[in-house]
């Protein structure tokens, strides 16, 4: 997993006021698209922090194409037998990116029936990046803790809180996405097969960075765009890899 940056607010002259503070964004997943040129070498953990900025381990998240043969498999990031089979990345004509986008969008329309079936009969409950800026614009009138406390006392959240309690592994519902959840079913499906490719954050072969302005779904939502965008003109040659 990717870590984020915080980046630090200056301090303000005495005579003017403090410049608020900027929610951070959650990066889980980086894809980080490098030179086809580059030896292998330069593709572990530490020397992608070394020559891209990145810092994170490599996570086996792309499906390999049925097309993969055994001459292939040098080319290959971190190659893992199944059905199908996996690897943090490789070249994009022997990555089955079309199957990954509708696999994520399927276990997408999955989870939202779920979610639907655990927050029956409750309102549409405020997203946690709300409460997040109001507390950065103002921390002394508007504490952490009155914000995690308004965030978790709304019966939306409790319902979600309550059913992951009580489940575990891939059945419980990530709370980071209830904005996502409350946009319904069809709009939930679009935005997992959508970051099924471009992941929280992307790194082109150029070095320029993409990633949301915050947690936002607004802001996730142009990310998505802007990335998904870029994506549609990859050289099939191209390397991706997912950290």
């Amino acid at each position: 997993m990717a870590k984020t940056r915080t980046s630090k607010t200056a301090q303000a002259a005495p005579a003017k006021p403090a410049t608020p503070a900027t929610p951070t964004v959650t990066i889980h997943t980086m894809i980080v698209y490098v030179p086809d040129e580059l030896p292998g070498e330069a593709l572990t953990s530490r020397q992608l922090d070394r020559n891209f900025g990145v810092q994170g381990n490599l996570s086996p998240r792309f499906w390999v194409s049925q097309a993969l043969r055994l001459w292939h498999h040098r080319q290959m990031i971190g190659l893992r037998k199944g059905r199908p089979a996996c690897c943090a990345g490789g070249p994009a004509h022997l990555l089955d990116l079309a199957g990954l986008r509708q696999a994520f969008g399927m276990g997408a329309g999955i989870r939202h029936q779920l979610f639907s079936r655990v927050v029956h009969g409750t309102a549409p409950a405020t997203p946690w990046h709300v409460y997040e800026a109001r507390h950065l614009a103002d921390p002394n009138a508007y504490t952490g803790e009155a914000a995690v406390a308004d965030f978790k006392n709304q019966p939306r959240v409790n319902a979600i809180r309550m059913h992951n309690a009580a489940t575990y592994g891939a059945g419980q519902i990530p709370l980071e996405e209830l904005e996502m959840f409350q946009a319904g079913c069809m709009a939930y499906q679009h935005y997992s097969a959508s970051t099924a490719l471009a992941g929280d954050a992307l790194i082109t072969v150029e070095g320029a960075k993409l990633a949301p302005a915050s947690d936002a779904m607004a802001d996730r939502v142009t990310y998505l765009e802007q990335a998904n965008r870029l994506l549609d003109g990859i050289d099939p040659e191209q390397l991706s890899v997912s950290l």
